[in-house]
């Protein structure tokens, strides 16, 4: 058995345009510039706490990000459901975890920097209600790279690290995975540059969404 762990944003789905709207409309709010999209894209999969206090120049998270980030919560549901700012699947990924979740030899989970509440909007977007069978989510751990998101789903999956597979699109995924003794495998089509992915510790680099069942098959000790 793998256990099979997704990132959510600039993995399964384009949230970017979402996510950066949301954040300008935060920093202004708080009478603060607002910032560039790369500032934004940047901070995509830590929690959001952590992210807001690293857009602010700030190492540790303070009382005003906190502020920020309970008003960021309080509009975001409300901005998602503007025209242009939906979350849609990445091309093609959809049928991969349609056909992921019918083999009998893998579990399927999600790992996210999102809310609970966020992952779970996007399962019932898009019928995923049962697909997952962990999620461990920003209300559940502290902030990627820690490693504490996979090594929780691999206690309640049964599954050890090292027969864990973490999928993202950020440095932030790849070093979670290296940091719990699990695979590491970036993909290029979302937020992360891939040479970044690479030096962060991705162990392989999926250029389509449809390589992803072919390179879990090729996870193995070979590659640790």
């Amino acid at each position: 058995m793998k256990l099979v762990l997704f990132d959510c944003d600039g993995t399964l789905v384009d949230s970017a345009h979402l996510i950066h709207e949301v954040m300008v409309r935060t920093f202004r709010h708080f009478e603060l510039e607002e910032p560039e999209a790369a500032a934004t894209h940047s901070i995509i999969g830590l929690t959001l706490d952590s992210a807001i206090a690293r857009m602010r120049g700030l190492d540790e998270v303070d009382a005003q990000s906190q502020a920020m980030m309970a008003h960021y919560k309080s509009i975001f549901a409300a901005t998602r459901l503007e025209a242009g700012f939906e979350e849609p699947l990445f091309p093609g990924i959809g049928g991969v975890i349609a056909d992921l979740s019918r083999q009998d030899d893998l579990i399927l989970g999600a790992v996210t920097g999102k809310s609970r509440r966020g992952l779970n909007l996007i399962c019932e977007s898009h019928g995923w209600t049962e697909t997952f069978f962990v999620a461990r989510t920003a209300d559940d751990c502290p902030s990627k790279p820690h490693p504490a998101m996979v090594l929780e789903c691999c206690d309640i999956a049964g599954i050890s690290p090292a027969d864990t597979i973490v999928i993202g699109d950020s440095i932030y995924d790849m070093e979670m995975a290296k940091a719990a003794g699990a695979y590491a495998l970036g993909v290029s089509w979302g937020y992360g540059a891939v040479d970044a992915l690479k030096r962060a510790g991705a162990d392989r680099i999926a250029d389509a969404t449809t390589d992803i069942p072919m390179l879990i098959r090729q996870f193995g000790p070979q590659f640790g």
